[in-house]
């Protein structure tokens, strides 16, 4: 018999769902199973698998020791030569400016160059992160952002921050604003709706009018920063969050991000790669505001934090705008 204590950043959770972690190579029937046959207890009790476990609980493995060697898979660390931006850090959370060009997810073959493996690698050298004190937790992020998307990145260094962020996003009490040039004058500050629908296959998505089957609602504030002859400089905020949304959104009502060759204009992208190598949107997740956060990161709510463009954003906006 094994014993597993529950930490702090393994509580507050069902039980089925920390087994499905910590026995990650099992089968899910297994897990289920086991819990059924009273091979796996709660603090010596028969258990359900939606029962919450809390720090100090004790989950009873009533299992060969070669069986659960086998189930439970190994955390790595990959070692990043990613050095993350960090705009800010404390305790629980870590707020990372990812650059164009990087994955916010690992992904095959990227030697770790991700914001998520560079997170949990400089975690790890800092002594904030270990994999052997841990049971199932792996410090994460709560929001993730295209390749070619720049902008704030929103980690959490422990398993009850990960949770409040990310209920937060659920409920919309995360600000997350954007900054990005488009093509066209847009004259005044509107929220503009429509329903989502995606193409797995070619990863594009549509943006209509009427709800149909597999659509999801959307929802993008737009402000005006600035115009100048045929093009705007936008404040975006998500109101959703839905992938590509504002990206296809703002080209669906005729205004295409600059740079933007999936969904944007062929003419404009051309002159803006001609005259400043340019070779992406410009969207830039460059604001977060924090609200209603729960406790213990309740402090801090009302807060903001700035990411700024790269340099490339700047000149363009400099020569548009004179800003």
């Amino acid at each position: 018999m094994k014993e597993v204590i529950i930490w702090k950043n393994e509580s507050e959770q069902r039980l089925d769902r920390f087994l499905r972690k910590y026995l990650s190579e099992a089968p899910q029937s297994f897990i289920y199973k086991m819990i059924r046959k009273k091979n796996i207890k709660l603090n010596n009790k028969r258990a359900k698998p939606d029962t919450m476990i809390f720090e100090g609980d004790t989950i009873q493995l009533y299992l060969a020791d070669e069986t659960i060697e086998k189930f439970r898979g190994e955390i790595k660390i990959v070692k990043s030569t990613l050095s993350p931006e960090i705009i800010y850090e404390d305790n629980n959370i870590i707020l990372i400016n990812k650059p164009v060009g990087i994955l916010s997810h690992s992904a095959t073959k990227d030697n770790g160059n991700n914001i998520v493996d560079s997170m949990i690698y400089y975690l790890y050298k800092q002594g904030e992160y270990n994999p052997r004190d841990e049971s199932t937790f792996v410090p994460s992020i709560c929001n993730r952002l295209d390749r070619n998307t720049s902008g704030i990145i929103i980690g959490g260094k422990n398993y009850q921050s990960l949770k409040i962020i990310n209920d937060a996003m659920k409920e919309g009490n995360i600000g997350r604003y954007y900054k990005t040039i488009v093509k066209g004058t847009i004259k005044k500050d509107k929220i503009i709706k429509g329903y989502l629908i995606k193409d797995e296959e070619v990863n594009k998505v549509e943006i209509i009018e009427e709800e149909i089957d597999n659509s999801k609602k959307i929802a993008t504030r737009i402000k005006v920063l600035d115009t100048f002859h045929e093009y705007s400089l936008l404040e975006v905020e998500l109101i959703t969050g839905r992938t590509h949304q504002i990206r296809a959104h703002l080209a669906s009502i005729g205004h295409p991000i600059i740079g933007d060759i999936k969904y944007g204009d062929k003419e404009t992208n051309e002159y803006f790669k001609e005259k400043y190598d340019l070779d992406n949107q410009l969207l830039h997740g460059y604001r977060i505001v924090f609200s209603k956060l729960a406790k213990p990161l309740d402090y801090l709510n009302q807060k903001e934090f700035i990411g700024l463009t790269s340099q490339k954003f700047i000149k363009i906006q400099k020569d548009l705008f004179k800003l």
